[in-house]
């Protein structure tokens, strides 16, 4: 029997890459099952006040939120067999950067996803990272070798 995959796509939100991927792993027949953080920005942003109550300091509205946040993203790395990782070029997604160390630390294997443009700035990330692509079909391509190949 073969083995379900487990992906998990962390970082930018504001593009189409995961539906990308997920759309392409689909074509290839990968057997896979995608997860990833909560990607409507208000939503995880605002998860720790709306449950836990209304913060007047802003440092703890967000720290509410990246606490619960934080339950969901570890839990599904740690389950995770890969850890994709996409950095955009218009927001920082510091939380990316956390999920590649933290992914890297549990020994789990990390492709990043970013442009070209961003390649000195990520140099370290890539560097501990197991594959670097620059499009979402680079990473299918990837996921596809390690998934089906005999």
């Amino acid at each position: 029997m073969a083995k379900k995959w487990l992906v998990y796509l962390s970082g930018e939100i504001h593009t189409d890459w995961r539906d990308r991927i997920q759309s392409g792993a689909t074509s290839a027949g990968l057997d896979a099952i995608f997860s990833s953080p909560v990607t409507d920005h208000a939503r995880s942003d605002d998860v720790g006040v709306d449950i836990l109550g209304a913060e007047e300091n802003s440092f703890w509205h967000d720290r509410k939120g990246a606490g619960i946040n934080a339950i969901r993203t570890q839990t599904l790395i740690k389950q995770a067999d890969v850890v994709v990782v996409r950095f955009g070029d218009k927001y920082r997604q510091w939380n990316a950067a956390f999920d590649a160390g933290y992914a890297t630390a549990l020994d789990k294997p990390v492709i990043t996803l970013h442009d070209s443009e961003l390649n000195h700035a990520l140099k370290e990330v890539d560097a501990a990272a197991n594959a670097s692509c620059q499009t979402p079909e680079q990473v299918v391509e990837i996921l596809q070798y390690v998934i089906q190949a005999n």
